[in-house]
């Protein structure tokens, strides 16, 4: 199991993740309800502004604090932190 660092001392799996998106689109931000309604929903913001999505193999969908550039680095192990 590989874990990077996704902002404020919160690690995922990198290898469940699937794609990390800007929340910007509508498709994109309907998801975001539906986990949260549907409990799939993992907050890793602690009340800052959600800057990228990451969707998971298991259907978990993940909020950041981080720009979806610094986290597809940190995915692909190009940046420590």
């Amino acid at each position: 199991m590989t874990l990077f660092h996704v902002g404020l001392k919160n690690y995922v799996n990198a290898d469940r993740v699937i794609a990390i998106l800007k929340p910007n689109s509508a498709p994109t931000i309907r998801t975001i309800q539906a986990a949260r309604q549907n409990g799939t929903l993992i907050d890793c913001t602690s009340g800052r502004k959600t800057l990228s999505v990451l969707f998971t193999d298991s259907r978990h969908i993940i909020l950041s604090a981080l720009q979806p550039e610094t986290l597809g680095k940190r995915w692909i192990g190009e940046e420590e932190r």
